[in-house]
C-alpha cells in the first residue's frame, strides 16, 4: 500500500467515525438479555434436563418461550412462583410479561424432556425443514429453532452454557470455551458468548478434539479446533490448515476476526450450517475432497457476515448474497476469469429456469427454504454485489466493505445501512441502483434491435439501438464490437426502454454482442440460455412421465421425481401428447430409447452415451419448453440417483456410475450477437 493510499484510507475511516452516529439509523431496540444455562443430556436415553437463569435488563414487554416437546418442573419470576406457561401438553410454553418500569427481571426455569430420535437418513433439505431437537449415540443436535431452551422471543442475548454429557461424548455451543473437564463419570464444558447473539445451537457426539493456535492479524491467538467423529479424525490437520488460510484472507480483506476461536464440527446427517465461532458439517460432506476449497470458506466468512454483522430480516437478508460473492464467487475469480464467468452464467441460467411468480424481491428474502429462494437470496444477491463493485470500482467497494465491518459489527443491519455506507465511501447517490435491484422482482430483458454503419468524419461510425423491458432500469451495458483486427468493449448507459447510441471507432465494425461477459443480472433470451436440469426441478408446472410399469422400478422413479422437484410430481401417461410445460421423463435405457424414437426426438447425446450406469440430460423442444431425460441401466442404478442427482441441477447432462458422477457438462451458451448493417448511400450498400 502506498503512502498516499494509506492516508486516503485513514481519512475515510476518520470520516466514517465522525458521521456514523448521525448517518445511520438508530439500532433496532431489543430487550437486553443474559442467559446462564446448565443442561445435562443422555444421548442413549435421549433425555435432556436443564436449568436456565434469564436476566432481562431495561425490559419492555417480554415473551418467554419454551418448545412444546419439553416439560417445565419449576418456574420462578423475580423469586416468586410462575406458572408453567401452558394449559395442554401439546402446546409450547409461553410466558407474557407486560411492560413495567423495573430496571431488571429475572426468570429461573427448570425443564426436562425426551429428544427425538436422530435420523441419519435425512438429506440436507429435510434437515433444514425439520428444526427438531434430536439425539442418539452418533450425535445430538439442538437447533435454536427447536425451542430447546427457554428464550426471550425476538431479541439478541449474551449467554453462558454449561453442558454435561456421559463419558465418551463431547459437545459445544458457539462461543469461547471457558471450562472443560473429563472423567469416567462424564464430560463437562462451559462456553461463554459475550456478544449479542441471535440464538443458541447445541451439538454433541462421540468426538475426538484436535486443537491448534493461530495468531491473527493483530497477533491475538485464535483457538482452532475440530470436533470430528472417529472415522474422519485423519482429516483434522488439513481442515485446520484451511481455516488458517481463510482467516488470513478475510482479515486482510474485511478486518479482524471477531472471536477467540473457530471450530469445525462433524454431523452424522448431511448438514451445512454456520454459527458464530463454528461450522457444523456432515461427515459425508467433510469427506468430499472439494469442501475445504469451497463450502468451508463460505462458513468461515459467515463469522463476519451473518454472525458478526446481523441482517435485519424485516427488510431482507443480505448476508447470504454477500457471503456467496466474497466466498464461492471469489474463489472462482482466483481460479480464472473463465471460471468466474461460468459461475455468473450459472446464476443467470438458474434464474431463467424460474417461472413468473416464483422469484421475489431481495428485500423479501430471509432464508433458504427451497431452490427458488436460493436462486434469489444467494445468486441474485451475489450478482448485486458484483454489479455494485462494477459501479464503484474495486478499491472503493472494498473500502465500503471494511467500513461496514468497522461500524456495524454485532449490530442488526439492513440493506439501507449498506447503501448509506457505500454512498459515504463513494460520494455517489446509490438510491436508484439499490431500489431497482432490491425492490423489484424479475430482471431486465435487453436486446440489440439494430446495429448499422453511420457516416463519420474519420474512422468508422456505428449506431447501436438497445431495447429493454418496461419499466426501464438504469443500466451500464457492456457491448463487444468485433472488427477484423480485434474485439473492443464499450459501456453504454441505458436508462430508457429504447435508446440509440452513436460511436466512432478506429476499425470497421463487423458484429456487435450484448453483455458477452455477463456483467448484468438480466433475463437471458431463450436462445442464450442452454437448457439445464434445474428447469424441471423448480418449475411448479413440470409434468413427469414414468415409462416403466414394473411396480418396484416405478416406485423408485416416483421417489426420484419427488426429490428432484421437492413436491409430489404431476404424473402423465407416456403416450400423452407433451404440453408446453417442462417435462421430466424417467425410465430404463431401452424404454427411454424407444420413447425418444416414437416422439421423433434426438437420441441420447454422445457426451454421455454408453457411459456409466445412468445418465440424465436436457433437450430444448421446438415449442421452447425444456425436456429432461433420466435413463438408468436397472432398478439399483435408478435408486442410486435419488441422493446425488438433485445436487446437479445446473448441469445440462451428467452420467453416473452408481452414485458417482463420472461425466457432466453444460450445453454451450449462445451470446446475443447481430451483424452490423451496411450504410446505404444513394441506394448502394457500403461497409466503409
Amino acid at each position: 500500500m502506498t503512502g498516499r493510499t494509506f492516508i486516503r484510507n485513514f481519512l475515510i475511516f476518520l470520516f466514517i467515525g465522525s458521521v456514523a452516529q448521525t448517518a445511520f439509523a438508530a439500532p433496532v431496540q431489543y430487550n437486553e438479555t443474559d442467559y446462564d444455562i446448565t443442561v445435562r443430556i443422555d444421548p442413549t436415553a435421549r433425555t435432556i434436563e436443564g436449568k436456565s437463569i434469564i436476566t432481562v435488563k431495561n425490559p419492555r414487554e417480554i415473551n418467554l418461550v419454551l418448545g412444546q416437546a419439553f416439560e417445565v418442573t419449576e418456574a420462578l419470576f423475580n423469586g416468586s412462583l410462575l406458572g408453567i406457561g401452558r394449559e395442554q401438553a401439546n402446546q409450547p410454553h409461553v410466558w407474557k410479561i407486560p411492560f413495567n418500569f423495573s430496571q431488571q427481571h429475572q426468570f429461573e426455569i427448570h425443564w426436562r424432556g425426551k429428544l427425538a430420535q436422530l435420523d441419519d437418513s435425512l438429506d440436507h433439505q429435510q434437515t433444514l425443514g425439520r428444526p427438531v431437537a434430536v439425539s442418539g449415540e452418533a450425535g445430538t443436535f439442538l437447533p435454536d429453532a427447536s425451542g430447546w431452551y427457554p428464550r426471550v422471543a425476538d431479541g439478541l442475548a449474551r449467554y453462558k452454557v454449561t453442558l454435561e454429557l456421559p463419558a465418551g461424548q463431547r459437545g459445544l455451543v458457539a462461543g469461547r470455551l471457558i471450562e472443560e473437564s473429563e472423567s469416567a463419570q462424564g464430560y463437562r464444558a462451559a462456553f461463554e458468548f459475550s456478544h449479542p447473539a441471535e440464538g443458541i445451537d447445541l451439538m454433541a457426539g462421540p468426538y475426538g478434539i484436535e486443537t491448534q493456535t493461530y495468531p491473527n492479524i493483530n497477533n491475538r491467538p485464535i483457538q482452532l479446533r475440530t470436533y470430528f467423529h472417529p472415522q474422519i479424525s485423519n482429516l483434522s490437520r488439513d481442515y485446520l490448515e484451511s481455516v488458517k488460510r481463510y482467516l488470513t484472507l478475510y482479515e486482510k480483506w474485511i478486518g479482524e476476526y471477531p472471536y477467540t476461536e473457530f471450530s469445525i464440527v462433524s454431523s452424522p446427517t448431511p448438514t451445512g450450517f454456520g454459527m458464530p465461532t463454528l461450522t457444523y458439517l456432515g461427515i459425508n460432506v467433510l469427506q468430499l475432497p472439494f469442501i475445504r476449497d469451497t463450502s468451508l470458506g463460505h462458513e468461515v466468512l459467515h463469522n463476519w457476515w451473518g454472525n458478526g454483522v446481523y441482517p435485519d430480516y424485516r427488510s431482507g437478508n443480505w448476508s447470504e448474497g454477500l457471503t456467496t460473492f466474497m466466498a464461492d464467487y471469489a474463489y472462482k475469480e482466483q481460479e480464472s476469469s473463465e471460471a468466474a464467468r461460468e459461475m455468473r452464467l450459472g446464476w443467470l441460467r438458474d434464474f431463467a429456469a424460474l417461472q413468473p411468480g416464483q422469484d421475489a424481491a431481495l428485500t423479501a428474502f430471509t432464508s433458504r427454504t427451497h431452490s427458488a429462494s436460493k436462486i434469489v437470496g444467494y445468486n441474485k444477491a451475489a450478482m448485486f454485489f458484483f454489479m455494485l463493485r462494477d459501479e464503484l470500482g474495486e478499491t472503493v467497494f472494498n473500502l465500503g466493505i471494511q467500513g461496514l465491518w468497522a461500524v456495524q459489527r454485532f449490530k442488526v443491519t439492513s440493506w439501507q445501512h449498506l447503501q448509506k455506507m457505500f454512498e459515504m465511501i463513494s460520494g455517489k447517490n446509490l438510491q436508484p441502483f439499490f431500489t431497482q435491484w432490491l425492490e423489484r422482482t424479475g430482471a431486465p430483458e435487453i436486446t440489440i434491435s439494430e446495429a448499422k454503419n453511420t457516416p463519420a468524419d474519420s474512422g468508422y461510425g456505428l449506431s447501436i439501438t438497445l431495447k429493454q423491458s418496461e419499466p426501464a432500469y438504469q443500466l451500464r451495458v457492456s457491448i463487444a464490437i468485433q472488427s477484423q483486427e480485434k474485439t473492443e468493449i464499450q459501456w453504454l448507459d441505458l436508462n430508457q426502454e429504447q435508446q440509440t447510441f452513436t460511436l466512432t471507432l478506429p476499425d470497421k465494425p463487423l458484429s456487435v454482442s450484448l453483455d458477452p461477459d455477463l456483467h448484468l443480472f438480466r433475463q437471458l433470451a431463450p436462445n442464450e440460455a442452454p437448457p439445464i436440469l434445474r428447469e424441471v426441478m423448480v418449475n411448479t408446472t413440470t409434468e413427469t412421465i414414468v415409462l416403466t410399469d414394473k411396480g418396484e422400478i416405478r416406485k423408485i422413479a416416483e421417489t426420484l421425481a419427488s426429490k428432484l422437484q421437492q413436491r409430489v410430481p404431476k404424473l402423465i401417461a407416456a403416450n400423452q401428447q407433451l404440453s408446453a410445460v417442462p417435462t421430466l421423463v424417467i425410465g430404463l435405457q431401452s424404454e427411454i430409447d424407444t420413447w425418444l424414437a416414437a416422439k421423433q426426438l434426438p437420441a441420447r447425446p454422445d457426451e454421455i452415451n454408453k457411459k456409466g450406469t445412468a445418465q440424465a440430460w436436457t433437450l430444448a423442444r421446438a415449442d421452447g419448453a425444456s425436456l429432461a431425460i433420466v435413463s438408468a441401466k436397472d432398478a439399483a442404478s435408478l435408486e442410486a440417483l435419488i441422493r446425488p442427482l438433485p445436487h446437479y441441477g445446473r448441469q445440462s447432462y451428467i452420467a453416473f456410475d452408481g452414485r458417482e458422477a463420472i461425466e457432466k457438462g453444460i450445453w454451450p451458451m449462445r451470446v446475443q450477437q447481430v451483424m452490423v448493417e451496411c450504410l446505404i448511400v444513394r441506394g448502394l450498400c457500403y461497409y466503409d
